[in-house]
């Protein structure tokens, strides 16, 4: 089985890449820069970018089924780049699979498609999606998301979109390594009462589930969260990591209300201004960090056997693993 994994160099597409070779897939990854972890595994790379519709579709010649994990991430950012990444790279990527007979799409999505601004307990994929968008981020993943499911069926593809939330784990670069920096720098606040829960998705089991999601004839059309069955409190959660690691726990807090209102006005004068780089805070990331955020996972349970081969002990035990010795 031929499969072509989008962003293969980056943290879910490396542990993707890894997991399938592991059950014995013919991998190839299309990614713009050049990994020596790749090189390592000897796995044939493809260099390009997503908008150049020429790349894509011949990075797609000859694959069974399409892993499109790359996009472009972060709370805040011009909207021509979120869209020309998000949007119209994925728009390629349907095309190229639909002209070269590719028979499955599995396209990574994100929670972040729905309103962070409201607590979401336990919500499953009937959860609408919003009329107010807060970030570029959100609206070009929603965007996307829609246009990889509306593409089932079409020349016999099958598509399926998955939302892992909060992914962590060993090789983590950007979200808890983040939170450590800004911990260590003194620059991060408990938002709101701190008792939020949120879903988070180990890496090693989110790249489990784009397989069996991959390998399931049920998931055509569909959407699906994939995160861990049980949720944490966020915030002690965070702690508890830090505390392991050797790191400040974060004591500051700040109202959630002020927090956002701040947010919105740092937004506003970034916009006006505008100043380089981007504020210390958005409304997504205030959202992201003081609401309520976990999923119910049953559909995925029933329509590929949803499962966590690496426990959260286990989980926790690995990251640590990793992490420890680093210089915060």
């Amino acid at each position: 089985m031929k499969a072509l994994v989008t962003g293969g160099g980056g943290f879910l597409g490396l542990h993707l890449v890894e997991a399938l070779l592991h059950k014995g897939y013919d991998v190839t990854v299309f990614c713009r820069g050049h990994y020596d972890e790749l090189d390592a595994l000897g796995v044939p790379v493809i260099q390009g970018d997503l908008a150049n519709a020429e790349q894509v579709m011949a990075a797609c010649k000859g694959q069974d089924v399409v892993f499109h994990v790359a996009a472009k991430t972060g709370p805040y950012g011009a909207y021509e780049e979120f869209e020309r990444i998000n949007v119209q790279g994925t728009d390629h990527v349907i095309a190229a699979c639909t002209a070269n007979g590719v028979k499955k799409l599995v396209y990574t999505s994100s929670p972040s498609v729905l309103s962070f601004a409201e607590n979401l307990s336990g919500v499953d994929e009937s959860w609408p999606y919003p009329d107010t968008v807060i970030s570029a981020y959100q609206h070009t993943k929603m965007l996307a998301e829609q246009r990889v499911l509306a593409a089932n069926g079409q020349y016999g593809l099958m598509t399926t979109a998955l939302r892992p939330h909060a992914i962590w784990g060993p090789r983590d670069t950007q979200l808890l390594p983040f939170i450590i920096e800004r911990s260590q720098q003194g620059k991060l606040a408990v938002l709101g009462d701190g008792k939020n829960k949120i879903s988070v998705s180990y890496v090693e089991n989110t790249a489990h589930a784009h397989i069996q999601a991959a390998e399931s004839d049920r998931v055509g059309g569909k959407v699906y969260f994939i995160n861990e069955v049980e949720p944490v409190e966020m915030w002690s959660w965070i702690n508890s990591l830090l505390r392991e690691l050797g790191a400040p726990e974060v004591k500051k807090r700040l109202p959630y209300g002020m927090a956002y209102g701040l947010a919105y006005l740092m937004e506003k004068t970034w916009q006006w201004l505008p100043l380089k780089g981007d504020p210390a805070l958005t409304r997504a990331i205030v959202a992201a960090c003081g609401k309520d955020h976990h999923f119910d996972v049953s559909a995925a349970q029933r329509d590929f056997n949803l499962q966590s081969p690496v426990p959260m002990d286990e989980a926790v035990r690995r990251f640590l693993e990793y992490f420890r010795g680093h210089a915060w």
